[in-house]
């Protein structure tokens, strides 16, 4: 019997994909390709669980037909990819390129990897207490370190800008890279024979075999990638223009582009106005904060923190980006919609009695707040959540309708509460800064233990009032900026705030005051 130990090794591929990006119809065009250029071809595939939404490994092995007819034996193809035995590594997620890299799949000696580089949040990021995005780079490093060619960049946009889906965009690059020994016409080929979608899917093919011809690796992400929750500004030019302007005469340069971004969030959030008061409290910190820091690295700092508080989330904001345009354009395009087919999606609402009070004028929202007898059945009418279709009559009117309540947003219970404790805040700031540079850091920096609302928004209020105390208490120590650090680390450990409950130390913060009439409602006293 004829031996196959020396003969022609097979061509290995593995494709890391999550649901819905198409591996399935890329690894299907994998082996149509290769049976049509006389290869044999085996693929398997491998269910698995990212921290995004379910991932698959694909496994292909390709052997060419004339090789095991010469040697009288059929080739044994594997199952699984092992470590150090791949040739192509395909990954329709950075993070994908990276798990493979962890699994060994990635030698120098002989994988090419190609990857996306755009980024889909796994659960742990986007429920982080703070900023939980891992950063990319480390990765990145690593893969040009350890693969024998890496090529990346951004096949989602890609993809969308080209109306199609991303394994078309994988396909493209794979036959760019010339890593398989078949012609570009084969390739497209294989997509016409797959019947599906085929002229988007060319479409998207030429230009990620453009793309693909440069495998020098990019350092950063493309601008069109963004992180969670965030979207797009739609300020007016002219609002715009005098906003920068006036941030370029009153700032020094390495701050202001982030002072800019805080302006472009603020105008879509409110108006130009509300930037404007934005600009105003900046600035009356500037002298100070220029006097402590030369680097500008605390007042590039603040002005993040504050921008991100001064855009809280309340249910006028959620209404508003339920029935953006944008919104629903990138809902069409996700889910492949002709122009002629109607997309109806379901939005998930459950304000609570909180909520619906913190919308209400200030005075208004305490009294139901604190009357049981109309509390209490506001409470039960809203107890269970309801579906709204924004697509559909009723749905867009009511969203539409808090959504136009934005205009009166500096009227209601919600903003009120939220001004006190920006106020608040900020002073501490101020305090912060006669202190040191450190501290001061650590203050600001508490702001983002503050985000989201109903109980995510409370109990990130109640581990900031925690270190709030904390620095009131100890805020002149020598070590009271590793302190404050040690704090916020251990209120961003666990949503229920038990290792920050550990690490207080031997005195025990303040209860927040509570109303009778409400137990659930808290009240962060100003500080």
């Amino acid at each position: 019997m004829p031996d196959l130990t020396n003969a022609t090794r097979p061509i290995t591929l593995a494709i890391m994909a999550m649901g819905g990006q198409g591996g399935g119809v890329l690894s299907d065009w994998i082996v149509h390709l290769a049976e049509s250029h006389g290869y044999l071809a085996q693929a398997t595939s491998v269910p698995g669980v990212a921290q995004r939404t379910g991932a698959t490994i694909y496994y292909l092995e390709l052997f060419p037909e004339a090789e095991a007819e010469r040697t009288g034996q059929a080739p044994v193809l594997a199952l699984m990819p092992s470590p150090g035995d791949v040739d192509i590594v395909l990954a329709a997620e950075f993070m994908e390129a990276g798990r493979a890299l962890e699994r060994g799949l990635v030698t120098p000696d002989r994988t090419t990897v190609i990857a996306s580089s755009h980024r889909v949040y796994g659960i742990t990021e986007k429920s982080a207490m703070g900023d939980g995005i891992l950063d990319p780079m480390p990765v990145r490093e690593q893969l040009n370190q350890h693969a024998l060619r890496f090529i990346e960049f951004d096949m989602e946009a890609t993809a969308r800008r080209q109306g199609s889906v991303i394994s078309a965009v994988l396909f493209g690059a794979l036959a760019g890279s010339q890593t398989l020994p078949f012609p570009r016409a084969a390739f497209e080929q294989a997509i016409r024979d797959g019947g599906i979608g085929v002229t988007a899917s060319l479409r998207a093919f030429d230009d990620s075999y453009r793309q693909a011809q440069d495998t020098a690796p990019r350092t950063e992400p493309d601008a069109s990638s963004h992180r969670p929750g965030e979207t797009a500004p739609r300020p007016e030019a002219a609002e715009l223009v005098a906003l920068k302007d006036e941030v370029d005469s009153r700032f020094p340069e390495p701050a202001r582009e982030v002072i800019h971004q805080g302006v472009l969030r603020l105008i879509d959030y409110q108006d130009a106005a509300y930037a404007s008061e934005y600009l105003a409290l900046l600035q009356q910190r500037l002298p100070l904060l220029q006097q402590q820091a030369g680097d500008h690295h605390l007042l590039r700092e603040l002005a993040r923190h504050l921008a991100l508080w001064l855009s809280y989330e309340d249910t006028i904001r959620v209404a508003d980006l339920k029935i953006r345009r944008d919104r629903v354009e990138r809902v069409r395009s996700e889910v492949k919609a002709e122009p002629d087919q109607i997309v109806y999606t379901a939005e998930f609402m459950h304000p609570r009695v909180e909520e619906i009070c913190d919308t209400l004028p200030a005075g208004l929202g305490r009294w139901v707040l604190r009357t049981g007898w109309v509390r209490r059945p506001l409470a039960k009418l809203t107890q269970r959540g309801r579906r709204i279709s924004p697509q559909k009559l009723r749905g867009f009117l009511l969203l539409m309708s808090v959504a136009s309540l934005r205009r009166w947003r500096r009227k209601t219970l919600r903003y009120r509460e939220e001004r006190e404790r920006i106020d608040g805040w900020l002073s501490a700031v101020d305090r912060a800064l006669a202190i040191s540079p450190e501290v001061a850091l650590e203050v600001i920096k508490a702001q983002g233990l503050v985000k989201g609302y109903g109980d995510t928004h409370r109990r990130g209020l109640a581990s900031f009032d925690t270190l709030m105390q904390a620095f009131e208490r100890q805020g002149d120590a020598p070590d009271a900026a590793a302190r404050l650090r040690q704090l916020r680390d251990a209120a961003l450990a666990d949503e229920k705030g038990e290792t920050l409950t550990q690490s207080v130390g031997e005195w025990q913060p303040e209860q927040p005051a509570r109303s009778e009439d409400d137990p659930s409602r808290i009240a962060v006293k100003q500080l």
